[in-house]
C-alpha cells in the first residue's frame, strides 16, 4: 500500500472511530424537511413546463462548448445577467457555476496581499476557503458580535473586507448588516454579503436581506445563490461595473470553467420571474410562523432556536444524540438530517429543519409530535 493510501486510509478510520465518517446517501423520506427547496421552485412543474418553452425560442445545445471567455457566452446569458441586476437594484450581475465558485473566486481574487479579510467565525465553508486562497490577512470575530468586529477593524490594514453571510445556513439567524455597514463606513472598510439562504425568503418579493434593509449602496458585493430557494443551480456575484470586468478578468473560477448550459441559464431566468409573479415571502413567513407557534405551545423546553428565516434547529449536546433523533423521524417518513461536527462544532450538533411553502399544516404538526418525543439532553 503506498504512503498516500495508508494516510487516506488512516484518516478515515479516525472519523470512522469519532462516530463522523460521511458517506453518500440517495435515500428520501416522504415529508421533505431537510432540503433547501424552500419555495418548492425545484420541484415545480409549472417552472419546468417554463423552461422548456424559454428553450424553444433559444439556441439550445447539452452542453455550453467551453468557457464564457472563449464559446460558452451568449447574448441569452448576458441578458438574464442584466435581469438578475435590475431585480436585485444593483449596477451589474455575473454568472458562476455554484455558489461555491462565486465565494471562492471574488476573495481570493479581490483581496491582495497588504489587504484584511475580517470574516464572521460562521462563515459558509465557500468564503473561508476565498478568503484561505488570497495572499490578504485573514481574521474572524465571534459570530454576529459588531464589538468584536469593530476591535478587529481597528488594526486592519489595507483595503479591508468585511465578510458575513445574511442567513447563516447553519443556524438560520441574521446577521446585523445595519450596524454592520456603520462600522463599514466609519473604517472605510467593503462590505461582502452572501445572500444564499435569505433570495426568496427576506425582501420584497425574496430579494435578500441586503434590500429589504435598503443596504444597496452599502453593499460592495453580494453573492446571491440559485440551488435554494429558486430551486435550479449556479450563482451570481452582484456590484458594479467595475466589480464585473474585474471578476471577468481575475476570478480564476469564472475564467478557467465551462459555462454553464443554456438549459441552466434558462432555469435561473424562469425562477426569477415566478418571483416577481408570486409573493412566496408570505407563503413561506406564514409556514414559518406556524411552525414557531406550535412549537411555543408544545416544545417550550425543548431546545429549539427560532429564527426568521426557513432554518430552524434543534440543539443537542452530543453526536450520538442528534443521530439517534433524525433517525427516529426518518423512521416515521420525516426526512430530517442530523448536522455534526466538524460542520458545526463538537457538543453544537443539531437537527437542521428546513420549511417550505409546500409542507402542510398536518406534516408540521406531525413534526411537532415527533419531535417532543425526543431528549435533546
Amino acid at each position: 500500500m503506498s504512503t498516500a493510501e495508508e494516510f487516506i486510509k488512516e484518516r478515515l478510520q479516525q472519523r470512522e472511530q469519532e462516530g463522523l465518517l460521511r458517506k453518500l446517501s440517495a435515500d428520501r423520506f416522504p415529508i421533505d424537511f431537510c432540503s433547501n427547496d424552500y419555495l418548492g421552485f425545484a420541484r415545480s412543474e409549472k417552472i419546468s413546463q417554463a423552461v422548456a418553452t424559454m428553450l424553444e425560442e433559444q439556441d439550445y445545445r447539452n452542453g455550453s462548448g467551453g468557457s464564457r471567455l472563449i464559446s460558452g457566452n451568449s447574448v441569452f446569458t448576458e441578458t438574464t445577467e442584466a435581469d438578475i441586476a435590475t431585480f436585485h437594484n444593483v449596477e451589474t450581475a455575473l454568472l458562476f457555476n455554484s455558489g461555491y465558485d462565486a465565494n471562492t473566486g471574488l476573495l481570493s481574487c479581490l483581496a491582495q496581499r497588504g489587504d484584511t479579510i475580517v470574516m464572521d467565525e460562521l462563515s459558509h465553508a465557500s468564503l473561508i476557503d476565498g478568503a484561505r486562497l488570497s495572499y490578504a490577512s485573514r481574521y474572524t470575530f465571534r459570530h454576529n458580535d459588531c464589538d468584536d468586529l469593530e476591535a478587529r477593524l481597528r488594526n486592519a490594514r489595507g483595503r479591508i473586507y468585511v465578510v458575513t453571510e445574511s442567513v447563516f445556513s447553519m443556524d438560520g439567524d441574521l446577521a446585523p448588516l445595519l450596524q454592520m455597514a456603520v462600522l463599514c463606513r466609519q473604517y472605510g472598510a467593503n462590505l461582502v454579503v452572501d445572500e444564499a439562504h435569505a433570495i426568496g425568503i427576506t425582501g420584497p418579493n425574496g430579494r435578500g436581506l441586503v434590500q429589504q434593509l435598503r443596504l444597496e449602496k452599502e453593499v460592495f458585493a453580494r453573492i446571491v445563490t440559485f440551488g435554494k430557494a429558486l430551486g435550479c443551480h449556479g450563482a451570481a456575484v452582484l456590484g458594479s461595473v467595475n466589480l464585473r470586468n474585474y471578476l471577468i478578468n481575475f476570478a480564476r473560477s469564472f475564467i478557467y470553467t465551462t459555462a454553464a448550459p443554456v438549459h441552466s441559464v434558462a432555469a435561473i431566468a424562469c425562477a426569477y420571474r415566478e418571483l416577481e409573479r408570486l409573493d412566496y415571502q408570505a407563503m413561506i413567513q406564514e409556514r414559518i410562523g406556524f411552525f414557531s407557534e406550535l412549537y411555543q405551545a408544545e416544545l417550550p423546553e425543548h431546545n429549539i432556536v427560532h429564527t426568521p428565516s426557513a432554518i430552524q434547529t434543534v440543539q443537542f449536546n452530543h453526536r450520538v444524540q442528534a443521530k439517534a433523533a433524525a433517525m427516529a423521524l426518518q423512521q416515521k417518513g420525516i426526512d430530517v438530517r442530523a448536522i455534526l461536527s466538524p460542520t458545526v462544532p463538537a457538543g453544537k450538533e443539531r437537527l437542521r429543519i428546513c420549511l417550505h411553502t409546500f409542507n402542510t399544516d398536518q406534516e408540521i404538526e406531525m413534526l411537532i409530535t415527533e419531535l417532543s418525543k425526543l431528549k435533546t439532553t
